[in-house]
């Protein structure tokens, strides 16, 4: 996959059906689940309506209007149905965990978190802030992932875990990024304006790592986990510690965010 390029022309509805129909004939009991989040639906944009409502929604008044706001979104908006494809097909490429594409989309919370995150992005780019922060605050109670509705994510973005993830406003997150659980993108202070990292395309971040300021990750740098990264990681970079210091600068080769491999390089 092109680390630098939305690929517009995955379409993943007819796997994801079939997926639904084996799980069916193998537990019964998920019956009603697979059917109000997959099967009774007609494409991959409704369904990810219901199921996204159906976790967010605390009373009816709460799921009529957020799958007012989710229908709304995608219809407008087509680019999301794509990006959220897009992040089903990296988890599953990524996860070893990850069986089908039918298992994020029902039950891993970092998909649906970065999902939500895509609608929240797109009322907040269009002047309706109330309306992105409603959904900011229901991830975050629901799912305890609290990303800003202005922070930007490319596609391909992996959330593995994702508990305890947080990205400020001023955030950007390029193509083809893994995070694990309990990762900050942070500010240090009280000021205004860019103020958040910038992290690019193929970057793997640890578990527990803290990127804070306004700082440029490079492009494929991987970030331990636990670390406090405060300053600039160059690109292919690996930086572990409290504060984060560069171990290794490779010479290329497959992004880290791809390859998901944690440990230090011999460089």
């Amino acid at each position: 996959m092109d680390i630098g390029k939305i690929n517009g022309e995955i379409d993943i509805w007819e796997q994801l059906k079939n997926c639904a129909e084996e799980a069916l004939a193998t537990e019964p009991a998920l019956s009603e689940a697979l059917h109000s989040f997959v099967m009774e639906h007609k494409n991959f944009p409704a369904a990810m309506c219901s199921r996204i409502t159906h976790k967010l929604a605390n009373n009816d008044l709460e799921y009529r209007t957020i799958i007012s706001l989710c229908r709304e979104a995608f219809e407008k908006e087509p680019e999301i149905s794509c990006l959220c494809q897009n992040d089903i097909i990296a988890t599953k490429e990524r996860d070893p965990a990850c069986e089908s594409v039918l298992t994020p989309f029902l039950w891993y919370k970092g998909f649906l978190a970065i999902s939500t995150h895509r609608i929240a992005h797109y009322f907040w780019t269009h002047s309706r802030q109330l309306i992105a922060r409603f959904l900011q605050s229901k991830v975050s109670e629901k799912l305890g992932v609290d990303i800003h509705p202005a922070a930007r994510f490319g596609c391909g973005i992996l959330l593995d875990h994702a508990t305890s993830f947080v990205a400020g406003e001023t955030s950007v997150v390029e193509n083809n990024v893994s995070i694990l659980h309990d990762v900050t993108l942070g500010g240090t202070g009280k000021e205004r304006g860019e103020r958040h990292p910038k992290i690019r395309a193929g970057v793997l971040i640890g578990a527990g790592a803290k990127i804070l300021g306004n700082i440029e990750v490079g492009t494929c740098a991987k970030i331990g986990a636990g670390s406090v990264v405060l300053d600039d990681v160059p690109p292919y970079a690996t930086v572990t510690g409290v504060p984060a210091r560069i171990v290794c600068i490779s010479r290329g080769g497959d992004p880290a965010g791809l390859m998901m491999n944690h440990k230090l390089p011999k460089c």
